[in-house]
């Protein structure tokens, strides 16, 4: 009586994870009746006009120089993917939302919403303080503002494409790293082909290496890393799950991405323009990247708490023992335990994989029984079984 309690108890806990997480649900892009829907196709559609404008009149003049750039961060873009892949393993988001994402990153908050906003703000700062003020703070002072709200407004309207998909603050770490990556690739391309231009088209394809390379290595601590940031502190405020709402927490967490993205943009006065420059930088990228996994540790607090209960039922049933479920739903630490345990690498990577596919087909048969779940959970034994 006390066994069939207790599974009855996992049961729910697993059937609340699903509802609560939103793992599994479709996402659908066209929505008529969804007024965030005309908003995101508004904005694309705005960034879409503005390339067009921005890169007609000289396109055909600098196209080695804008090839290059759209096939070096293209190449850039890999890396990255496979990154956000490996982080997108807890209740992982459609591809289909990432990828609405991205675009609204590089369309509309890039060139709908930035290019113009910035243009405008510089202006204001050069005529407040003078030119030689706006050279060294105009940038810091307006890119934070501009360019982390117009990002976070894609945010909100996938929140409206996709409510029960965009619950908590992992899922706005997550979303809002594809956004900031989207922004960050198509804004590099629009470097090269400024660079392009302030050369006279002389030696395009070396100015976009160059470009390249210096943008590549500068995008580690960039826009998907103050995304990220601002995007999961967006969702404390909001607070769509029980017992996620942290307003202070996440306006901090906000804050602290606009000083990141200020202190990058303005790094040149900070450092007094002199030899302090470098060290400065790498400063500045190491505290960024300690808070990037901060948050991305307590963001991901909930998303590992709804991976055990959805996996409690499989505990239960012997065919995910406890180390297992701390390796699947914990961090680094947890799955660098269970290899020591195992004393194989190659097969606790296999075990932590099939315990993700397994999590994954329940939460996509609402926790209920298919030839699909059937075939995860005998593999997860199989490889259990494997010597």
């Amino acid at each position: 009586m006390n066994e069939t309690s207790e599974f009855s108890e996992t049961k729910a806990a697993q059937l609340a994870a699903i509802e609560q997480s939103g793992w599994g649900l479709p996402f659908r892009f066209l929505q008529p009746h969804n007024l965030a829907f005309w908003v995101y196709l508004v904005g694309v559609g705005g960034g879409t006009l503005a390339i067009a404008r921005f890169f007609g009149a000289g396109g055909g003049f600098y196209a080695p120089a804008l090839a290059g750039g759209v096939v070096l961060f293209g190449l850039y873009l890999v890396p990255w993917l496979l990154l956000l892949r490996h982080h997108n393993r807890y209740t992982a988001q459609p591809a289909g939302l990432l990828a609405a994402g991205f675009v609204w990153g590089g369309v509309a908050a890039a060139f709908w919403i930035a290019l113009p906003a910035n243009t405008a703000l510089l202006e204001i700062w050069a005529k407040i303080g003078g030119t030689a003020f706006a050279s060294d703070w105009a940038a810091g002072l307006t890119a934070p503002i501009n360019e982390e709200w117009g990002k976070a407004l894609g945010l909100v309207l996938l929140i409206g494409l996709a409510p029960r998909l965009v619950r908590s603050a992992y899922d706005g770490f997550i979303i809002g790293a594809f956004i900031g990556l989207g922004f960050q690739v198509f804004e590099d391309v629009l470097y090269v082909y400024n660079g392009a231009t302030q050369t006279f088209g002389v030696a395009q394809l070396g100015t976009s290496l160059q470009v390249f390379l210096i943008r590549g290595v500068a995008g580690i601590v960039s826009h998907a890393l103050f995304s990220a940031i601002f995007c999961a502190g967006l969702m404390w405020v909001l607070g769509r799950t029980r017992g996620e709402r942290k307003v202070p927490l996440g306006v901090l967490t906000m804050l602290m991405a606009m000083v990141f993205h200020f202190a990058w943009d303005d790094m040149g006065a900070l450092s007094g323009g002199g030899g302090l420059f470098p060290l400065l930088a790498v400063v500045i990228a190491v505290v960024e990247l300690i808070a990037l996994f901060a948050v991305l540790r307590l963001a991901a607090r909930q998303e590992r708490g709804w991976i055990r209960a959805l996996l409690g039922p499989e505990v239960e049933a012997g065919v995910v023992d406890p180390p297992l479920l701390d390796a699947v739903s914990g961090l680094r630490k947890e799955r660098k335990a269970y290899r020591k345990r195992l004393r194989s690498r190659r097969k606790a990577r296999h075990l932590v994989e099939g315990a993700g596919d397994l999590a994954h087909e329940l939460a996509h048969a609402g926790g209920r029984e298919t030839d699909r779940v059937a075939h995860a959970r005998a593999e997860v034994r199989r490889l259990h079984e494997k010597p």
